[in-house]
């Protein structure tokens, strides 16, 4: 699989910038993954990484479904706020991951076997048994009024402290997915802050992590006869590039 994605092809204009270089595949489709949890993540012996599976990946500024992202790495918003989110939740998953890789076990282990909105549920306190109570500020963003209800009746919780949790872990790894793993996605940091972040200093080239212009994806509104779709169709058709590309 790490083989084969790297062998998928895109319309070479729309991933190539005014300089002829690649655009990396989250400015491609300027959308946030979903899904991201470790199965969905290859590696090779150079330990060079791919994201597999964009099943459920979503452009920004549409709205959105709440029957996303694998449950274990599924970020609050998802949950409180259903239909309005945006690629920060791909910010939560990669924290649950990363508080997986420091201590060795899924950090928020919800569960499947019982009805959906009490999966939610119970998602939701193993969250807020680390993180604690959510502020005000947070709890007027939430559009559930179900779920604001629920969380008010919880008697407080109070914040466990990350260096307790995490025991032995590098203080600035700490630092970094505490930053991650915050409730509110108008406060959690940000991909790119993320990778200036003091922890990933040894690892961080600017020169490769570069950020393309807004992708345009107001064709997928657009309202055409099947001829035209099919000629759009046949345009970006694997065989068609390979021969343009000669």
């Amino acid at each position: 699989m790490f083989i084969i994605y790297d062998t998928l092809r895109y319309p070479r204009d729309d991933i190539q910038s005014e300089t002829g270089c690649p655009r990396p595949v989250n400015n491609i489709i300027l959308s946030h993954i979903q899904d991201l949890k470790p199965s969905n993540i290859a590696v090779n012996e150079d330990c060079e990484l791919k994201i597999l599976d964009f099943g459920l990946a979503r452009p920004t500024e549409n709205e959105m479904t709440g029957y996303v992202a694998t449950r274990w790495y599924r970020a609050p918003e998802i949950m409180l706020n259903w239909m309005h989110y945006n690629q920060t939740v791909d910010i939560w998953s990669v924290g649950c991951i990363m508080a997986e890789l420091l201590t060795g076990r899924t950090l928020f282990p919800g569960t499947d076997r019982i009805l959906y909105q009490l999966s939610n549920i119970h998602q939701l306190n193993l969250i807020m048994e680390l993180l604690g109570t959510p502020r005000d500020e947070f709890m007027q963003k939430i559009s559930s009024e179900s779920a604001r209800n629920y969380i008010q009746s919880l008697p407080p919780l109070r914040k466990k402290e990350f260096k307790e949790v995490f025991k032995g872990a590098n203080p600035l790894a700490i630092d970094l997915l505490e930053k991650m793993l915050e409730l509110d996605a108008d406060r959690r940091i940000t991909a790119e802050e993320a990778l200036a972040h003091k922890y990933l200093a040894q690892y961080a080239d600017p020169s490769d992590e570069p950020v393309s212009a807004a992708y345009d994806q107001s064709f997928e509104d657009m309202e055409m006869h099947v001829e035209k779709w099919k000629g759009t169709i046949l345009r970006y058709h694997v065989c068609v590039c390979v021969h343009n590309a000669l």
